[in-house]
């Protein structure tokens, strides 16, 4: 029997690990790494009306740099949800399906979660339901090193995206961007 595919936690992953998750149909996140500071753990890129652009979790600061990332708390500080939630919105409000997930996603941005691993697996487990496939998903009991993200597969497939007559097509955005652009046709591009 295969092993399932070890992939770390992430927020709003880039397409890529949504279709790595898909093929593969189970998969245990990592939670035990040591949390990796710049990373798609807290990070995502979303496409704008500039061009990409990053969004950022904030979380607390560890006190011990060796910290599990399923130890590791997210911060209030600078208001962060309304402002990630006012950058989707401005980025993805026109859109063809905006209108149709924005309520699975506002709740997202609404005070609620406090760590960084539990926000992002309810996120991964609410994505994977709107796109259309439940992965058999846990995470590990133990750390596990998780191969170089993100796997090798070659350049990523072009798909409609608002802003490619402005920017040719962006690749490595986060899932949001495949979904709120491609709706329920984004299960046949993964």
């Amino acid at each position: 029997m295969n092993e399932p595919l070890l992939l770390p936690t992430a927020y709003l992953a880039p397409v890529p690990y949504y279709a790595a998750l898909y093929r593969a149909g189970e998969a245990s996140i990592e939670v035990h790494e040591h949390y990796v500071k710049q990373t798609f753990r807290n990070r995502c890129m979303i496409a704008g009306p500039d061009g990409p652009f990053p969004l950022s979790v904030p979380v607390v600061k560890p006190e011990n740099p060796g910290i599990p990332v399923c130890q590791v708390r997210i911060s209030d500080h600078g208001n962060w949800r309304h402002l990630h939630w006012r950058a989707l919105q401005s980025a993805y409000g026109r859109t063809p399906f905006f209108e149709f997930y924005e309520d699975d996603f506002r709740p997202f941005f609404q005070p609620g979660w406090e760590y960084l691993a539990d926000f992002n697996r309810q996120l991964l487990h609410t994505v994977c339901g709107l796109i259309g496939f439940r992965p058999r998903l846990g995470d590990t009991t133990a750390f596990r090193r998780v191969p170089d993200w993100p796997l090798p597969q070659g350049p990523e497939r072009p798909y409609y995206q608002v802003f490619a007559p402005r920017h040719g097509f962006l690749p490595g955005l986060s899932i949001v961007d495949l979904l709120f652009n491609m709706g329920p046709e984004s299960i046949l591009y993964l």
